[in-house]
């Protein structure tokens, strides 16, 4: 048996203090642009974003003597750090009970398709480096009595490719990153808002110059907005993913990402119609994904209506007590929502039937001091009479315990600490939950060095498009790690001696000024909040887990309304302190007119069902049974598998999303290195495929 587990040590892996960032640098420089005296800062590359993937770029590119700032919305405040993953994916050479080898992690990796072929080995082969580093640098990956990693499955992950250091996995390594960075003493401007990245010129010529942002703290008689502009040769965008697009989201408060911003600067956006949905608790709370453990001991789910009814809903689409408790059980492994995985009365009708209780006006909850319900006319819940799979499961860890709390308590008692320290008690009481958005696979699209298609920007961590369909859970922490080590490799090959004009800077930064002084309109009846409104609702209530081709498009063209209707009007507000949000729900508007463009386009191709999203089509193949019959409302497309094999890409020319299609770019498993003939595009810097460097 386990042994129990000290009190401070659940402690010390529950409340991970972050560290105090040192005094901002000054702004050395003032610029005057349009009637306001913007404080300057130059450096040669910007990292936007202070998430794991962020400051691993930071690191990296301080390692190899390159001038990094870092310019962050609120430091520690991103996924990452607050609601994050409990798990890191890793390529598991230490261990042999399985075996494993780099190409077939990158089979793994882009099995849901829509994804470059190139990319998901680069994440394979840097998995084992990023793994070595962050342990060097403190990360506390679990190891065996000889060395090799504790690992497990995870889902869309048959060879157990996951370990973990408990709930607070992805916060461990943000900690760990942050106190080298301030080792190393990288410039850090927190509570600061990219607003407006600036470029000059058109077409492939276009290029970047610096970034606008915001700083409340700036703001004066002669700068009302509180706008700084930072001045560069290269920037990292890695500021996360659109958390706010979604009503129904696990995503930290105030997470808006770039997409809106990479949109308005000419970027390519790929595979946003791909996002991942599953059961969590919501960020009105505590916002955390309930996958693991936490259904892993199969606690009771039920949900209560306006007149406190329970409701044994699950009751209603499986047919006995052990179908219903093993799929609990699999939201484990399983845990975002599949469209397939509703067919056989697999695990995804717990979350359909969870978001159907939601869309009925119920609350849904989960209890640790009941087992489910037996099923009408069906024997009670027994942890004898579960699937194999989950009866194995159950019996190699040691959980026999009578009541959910109990294996809780033995299998992950951190699941328990974790949601006590935001004064839930789990042991105690329900814990209330619903069907969330989590995850945006997609992003601004990159090559295999994370650039854009904008000389000088590159994209890391879930701002980039990088994550295809499906990936094994904690692969999104991994391909941060790796790309973010890329790109610090490819910018400290890159720099050039020859620095930006100024004058081109002051240019682009009269010009965004005005376009900023055209939105703002404190007499518009449009404002940020009424924008929110709108924008989740109908991401929420068409383009979820469950959507039709009219709905998608019908949503579409209420998106392009609005973006007309804040060009036409403006946004109004009532403080300067309001202008950043302004302007980020401005982008967020823009993002969801893109999200709904792309997807409208994949439907009306043709496009079927997968990852995230059910499209439901009467005239579809697939039909999910209940207990009580097909769900014939709920017929929906499969998949077409050549969809598989390219990409959607979505860029902004004027006020029109243009949409059109990639092949995912391949990769020759059978093509080898040899030492001799590639050395010596090492040494020479030509593995980095830099055209047109100055020496």
């Amino acid at each position: 048996m386990p042994q129990p587990i000290p009190q401070h040590i659940l402690d010390a892996l529950t409340d991970v203090e972050m560290p105090h960032l040192q005094p901002e640098p000054e702004f050395p420089d003032q610029i005057d642009i349009g009637g306001h005296r913007l404080p300057l800062y130059r450096c040669e590359s910007l990292v936007v974003g202070s998430g794991a993937a962020g400051l691993r770029a930071s690191v990296e590119l301080k390692r190899r003597n390159v001038d990094v700032a870092i310019v962050s919305q609120s430091a520690w405040g991103g996924t990452s750090a607050c609601s994050g993953s409990d798990k890191q994916t890793l390529h598991t050479a230490n261990t042999a009970d399985q075996g494993d080898n780099f190409k077939d992690m990158a089979r793994a990796i882009r099995a849901g398709g829509a994804m470059d072929e190139d990319t998901a080995y680069i994440e394979a082969v840097g998995s084992a480096r990023a793994m070595a580093s962050l342990q060097f640098l403190g990360l506390p990956l679990p190891q065996d009595h000889l060395g090799g990693t504790l690992r497990y499955k995870t889902d869309h992950d048959e060879i157990g490719r996951a370990t973990s250091c408990g709930p607070r996995t992805s916060r461990l390594m943000v900690q760990v990153l942050a106190k080298e960075a301030i080792q190393q003493n990288i410039a850090f401007f927190n509570r600061t808002t990219a607003v407006k990245l600036l470029t000059s010129g058109q077409g492939d010529d276009r290029k970047v110059l610096g970034l606008l942002a915001i700083r409340a703290k700036e703001q004066s008689d002669s700068n009302p907005y509180g706008l700084v502009l930072f001045k560069f040769e290269s920037c990292v965008i890695a500021a996360g993913g659109p958390g706010e697009l979604y009503r129904d989201s696990v995503f930290p408060n105030g997470c808006f990402g770039t997409l809106g911003m990479a949109l308005e600067s000419g970027l390519a956006l790929t595979n946003i119609t791909e996002s991942q949905f599953g059961i969590g608790t919501r960020r009105e709370g505590f916002p955390w994904n309930l996958s693991g453990t936490y259904v892993q001991v199969i606690p009771h789910i039920y949900s209560v209506d306006d007149a406190g009814e329970e409701h044994h809903f699950l009751a209603d689409y499986y047919r006995t007590t052990q179908e219903l408790a093993s799929n609990v059980f699999r939201k484990g492994y399983q845990w975002p929502f599949h469209a397939t995985r509703m067919l056989d009365f697999g695990s995804s009708l717990v979350d359909l039937a969870i978001f159907r209780e939601s869309q009925k006006g119920r609350r849904v909850f989960m209890d640790f001091n009941r087992n489910p319900l037996p099923v009408p006319g069906d024997l009670d819940f027994s942890l004898e009479r579960l699937d194999e799979d989950v009866r194995t499961y159950l019996a190699n860890a040691g959980a026999d315990h009578k009541m959910p709390i109990e294996r809780l308590r033995h299998m992950n008692p951190l699941a328990i600490e974790l949601y006590r320290r935001y004064k839930i008690d789990i042991a105690e009481e329900p814990l209330e939950f619903a069907v969330n958005n989590q995850h945006m696979n997609g992003g601004i699209a990159v090559d295999t060095w994370g650039r854009s298609n904008m000389p000088g920007i590159y994209a890391i961590g879930e701002a980039s498009g990088t994550h295809g369909v499906t990936r094994p859970g904690g692969s999104a922490l991994n391909a941060g790690q790796v790309f973010g080590t890329r790109v610090a490799e490819h910018i400290a090959a890159s720099k050039s001696c020859t620095p930006t004009d100024v004058a081109e800077l002051e240019g682009s930064a009269t010009e965004t000024l005005d376009q900023i002084k055209t939105l703002l309109r404190p007499d518009s009846a449009l404002d940020a909040k009424s924008v929110r409104e709108e924008v989740q609702a109908r991401m929420s209530d068409y383009a979820g887990i469950l959507c039709t081709q009219e709905e998608v498009k019908t949503a579409l063209e209420a998106a392009c309304a609005l973006n007309a209707r804040i060009r036409d009007n403006g946004l109004s507000f009532d403080r300067p302190s309001e202008i950043a949000r302004v302007l980020q729900w401005q982008q967020m508007a823009l993002a969801s007119e893109a999200v709904l463009a792309a997807l409208n386009h994949f439907i009306a191709n043709g496009g079927g069902s997968r990852g995230a999203r059910a499209v439901c089509d009467q005239a579809g193949s697939a039909l999910p049974q209940s207990r009580s019959g097909p769900l014939n409302d709920l017929r929906f497309r499969v998949e077409n598998d050549a969809d598989k094999e390219k990409q959607v890409l979505v860029r902004l020319e004027g006020n029109q999303m243009m949409l059109s299609e990639r092949l995912n770019r391949a990769f020759d498993e059978d093509a080898k290195a040899f030492f001799e003939r590639d050395w010596p595009a090492w040494l020479t810097g030509g593995v980095y495929d830099i055209v047109g460097k100055e020496s």
